[in-house]
């Protein structure tokens, strides 16, 4: 074999255009949240789709950094159309309210809801706001969301009642903001047919926890508190695996079983005073017994 032949024979290769896992070597690889189809767990921990309850357009579920959730809107939108006051961008999974030098935003969806009222913070974003309320009204005109209730009329102030929609729930210590009345909260575990669990946590046959009129905590340095006590939907006195129970969301059936996994995030938001204060309620919820347990109490603790 001739020296000539033996170099040919022996040459590096070229290099090839494709990676080892037989990809493009050109072509930008991108990687995504996903679940296995034979998981039990199908809940997302981050960018978690949901609906909005007020307009029913879709959102995504995001936690900020100090933990607490927030609502963003789905897409991106040009930063030059947003003030900067309002811009967010996520990184490692976990919302910013600030940009991040980007051309692209996200936005937190309270700015957009058709729910509430439009805030004057930006009004360059009414297109997108209008956007969304046609949806939310085709969503009405075909029954898949219910529309919202009208105001009840005043009772007289001898038959006042007080039923908190998001009540304060105290817990293993430490208070929470429920996103929905005591007796609405619902199960997050997954049923064997790959649904949300219907059932409530609080069952007919769950312990009841006690509301009662408790001090406002503050922390130190804060402004002054709109009051000195306020109502709160107290289970300290329920032994400590049914606060766990309490505080994963689940029923008395699905706390029993740990196996079956979560369809939706346990939308406690950790309670503040100052951030709250439009949800303290210095009233106990009246007509003694209510669906929240047994009769309200005044406590001193």
């Amino acid at each position: 074999m001739s020296a000539g032949r033996f170099a040919r024979m022996c040459s590096s290769p070229s290099p090839s255009p494709r990676r080892w896992d037989g990809s493009r070597a050109s072509a930008p690889r991108r990687r995504s949240l996903r679940i296995t189809p034979d998981s039990a767990n199908r809940l997302l921990r981050c960018g978690q789709t949901a609906s909005c309850r007020a307009c029913g357009n879709p959102v995504e579920w995001y936690l900020r950094a100090d933990d607490n959730p927030v609502q963003l809107h789905p897409h991106e939108v040009p930063a030059t159309r947003v003030p900067e006051s309002c811009r967010w961008h996520v990184s490692c999974g976990i919302a910013h309210p600030a940009g991040d030098g980007s051309s692209w935003c996200r936005l937190a969806h309270a700015l957009l809801c058709p729910g509430h009222p439009a805030p004057p913070a930006a009004p360059q974003l009414s297109g997108l706001r209008r956007s969304l309320a046609l949806r939310t009204r085709r969503l009405l005109d075909a029954g898949v969301l219910a529309p919202p209730a009208a105001p009840a009329s005043s009772p007289p102030p001898d038959q006042a009642v007080c039923r908190p929609a998001r009540p304060v729930v105290q817990l293993l210590f430490v208070r929470y903001l429920a996103s929905r009345p005591v007796d609405e909260i619902q199960c997050v575990a997954q049923t064997l047919r790959r649904s949300r669990c219907t059932a409530k946590v609080l069952g007919h046959s769950a312990l009841h926890g006690v509301w009662a009129l408790l001090p406002v905590s503050a922390y130190r340095g804060q402004l002054a508190l709109p009051s000195d006590a306020m109502a709160v939907y107290s289970l300290s006195a329920l032994p400590y695996q049914e606060q766990l129970r309490w505080r994963a969301q689940r029923c008395d059936q699905h706390a029993a079983a740990p196996a079956a996994g979560d369809l939706a995030v346990a939308d406690w938001e950790p309670f503040d005073p100052l951030r709250h204060h439009e949800h303290i309620h210095t009233r106990l919820p009246s007509h003694g017994r209510r669906p929240g347990g047994p009769a309200p109490r005044q406590a001193q603790s």
